[in-house]
């Protein structure tokens, strides 16, 4: 399983030791919601992964709502760098 790369991190960070911001989780979110959803793709009986899917898939758009209704600039940066539709 590969993880996200630490570069990929550093454009979500708002400071240095930031791991916990909504803006990374979302990152982290994404990251492993398109290596399931591929996962899902070739085991397509996997009912259990595909449960972890909907609620990672919640969980982003939960988070993605709250950045939203505190700090909407961020929100808009964060659909552009990893292509989230709206």
């Amino acid at each position: 399983m590969a993880t996200i790369e630490t570069t990929d991190i550093h454009n979500f960070q708002m400071h240095e030791k930031d791991t916990g911001s909504a803006d990374v989780q979302i990152a982290l979110l994404t990251q492993r919601i398109n290596q399931l959803t591929e996962h899902l793709k070739s085991h397509v009986k996997d009912h259990s992964s595909r449960r972890g899917l909907l609620m990672m898939v919640a969980k982003r758009r939960s988070l993605l709502d709250y950045l939203k209704k505190t700090a909407s600039d961020r929100y808009k940066s964060v659909l552009e760098k990893l292509n989230l539709r709206k």
